[in-house]
């Protein structure tokens, strides 16, 4: 039988961060779920999908910083497309909600609803300058989405 090798056992200190990623991110979409009165598991699809989204809505650095302020479980969760997040893509509100639905399955008019939790959520998780940052990014019609959230 051939040797296999084993992974040493987790120190406590890496098990206590690997909690603490878990439940920050469970934190998150329980908090989605309260704001948008949403199932666990469209929240989190939701939350990838619009974030996403968002994440190539606003220039590169930008989308650097609010990466950094979110989960990090949620950030192993968004999509490693071929395009790098903060290249712009569609500038209107109607290419955003139309880009929503199609990764989600969903038709147009279903995910206004779903995009303000998310934005609601993330507004609530990030810093307030932050989210000035990533308001000041965004096309007008989606700054006017953004800022409803509040």
């Amino acid at each position: 039988m051939a040797d296999t090798p084993t992974q040493p056992p987790q120190s406590r200190g890496a098990k206590r961060h690997e909690s603490r990623i878990g439940s920050t991110y469970a934190a998150f979409i329980q908090h989605l779920c309260e704001v948008g009165k949403l199932e666990p598991g469209l929240a989190e699809c939701a939350a990838v999908s619009v974030i996403n989204a968002l994440l190539h809505r606003i220039q590169p650095d930008e989308a650097k910083d609010l990466t950094a302020q979110l989960p990090r479980k949620l950030v192993e969760f968004l999509p490693r497309e071929g395009q790098p997040p903060g290249r712009v893509q569609g500038r209107s509100r109607d290419d955003f909600l139309r880009r929503v639905a199609e990764d989600l399955r969903k038709d147009v008019s279903e995910v206004e609803g779903l995009v303000r939790a998310v934005f609601q959520g993330l507004r609530e998780h990030i810093s307030d300058g932050e989210a000035d940052d990533v308001q000041s990014n965004l096309p007008r019609e989606l700054q006017d989405l953004w800022r409803r959230t509040q």
